[in-house]
């Protein structure tokens, strides 16, 4: 089974009238104030045998331009867009008969370089809302129980004594039936949740010796993101639970974490 992902960019503009743009900027781009959107549509099936396609992505384009595009639009316009979680299901039921055949598995809506909600097939009406935050901190990759020599040829460079610091991303990622304003969980609590379990607690600290999870516990980026999800899973209840968490130790290096939920798939 093949997956394929068209990204399509777009703007709703305040007042100017857009005028034609290119399509790697956005169509309609912005023309002054405005809000941008990313909307990703990942489909999945057979390729066709002549063509190797799955589907032609202009079709792809043209299913998002003529479905999603007016109906952002008018959401944003009317002041009906909320939280954006209500609409996105309503996009996906839209947008599934869009595609021949072709099964519609995620939508992904960017709101902003670091939030997006996702509408996931297996998962309605369910939506997560996901978004990105940062922290610097410094650690030292050493297991005690290794002699030197091996912790060197383990670690490398990650072993040295004074340790090595790392602008670290963090994704957290919930997941619930969104409320009547559209919202799974409210963006300006997860930020101050995530600050106060997470980035106060790692920001600008040697890991290693400043943080009690890390005193017997190797800060290697997995443990970073399994650390990170057990300081958050408890704090979300209700309608809401804690999907994932992903961190980048680097731009080319990074970790997902996730525990199933007690109840199922699907419990919250």
């Amino acid at each position: 089974m093949i997956r394929l992902t068209r990204e399509v960019r777009f703007g709703v503009n305040d007042a100017l009238a857009p005028g034609d743009a290119n399509a790697y900027a956005g169509r309609p781009g912005l023309s002054g104030a405005g809000r941008f959107f990313v909307l990703e549509v990942c489909l999945e099936g057979e390729p066709d045998p002549q063509s190797g396609y799955l589907i032609n992505i202009k079709a792809v384009d043209d299913a998002v331009r003529q479905t999603a595009v007016p109906l952002i639009t008018s959401a944003v316009e009317q002041g009906r867009f909320g939280g954006g979680g209500r609409l996105l299901v309503r996009l996906f039921d839209a947008m599934r008969v869009r595609f021949e055949g072709r099964l519609l598995r995620r939508l992904r809506l960017r709101l902003s370089p670091y939030i997006c909600l996702e509408a996931v097939l297996t998962e309605l009406p369910m939506v997560r809302l996901c978004q990105k935050f940062e922290f610097s901190a410094s650690h030292r990759l050493h297991n005690p129980a290794l002699s030197d020599e091996q912790n060197r040829a383990v670690f490398g460079k990650c072993n040295n004594p004074l340790g090595h610091g790392h602008n670290y991303e963090v994704e957290v990622t919930v997941i619930g039936d969104c409320d009547d304003s559209g919202q799974v969980v409210p963006v300006p609590m997860l930020e101050r949740i995530v600050a106060g379990k997470v980035i106060e607690r790692l920001d600008h600290k040697n890991l290693n010796a400043e943080v009690e999870e890390f005193r017997t516990l190797n800060p290697s980026v997995e443990n970073i993101a399994r650390v990170i999800y057990r300081l958050l899973a408890g704090e979300f209840r209700g309608p809401a639970r804690l999907e994932r968490v992903t961190v980048w130790e680097t731009p080319k290096t990074w970790a997902e974490y996730s525990e199933p939920p007690v109840d199922g798939p699907h419990s919250r």
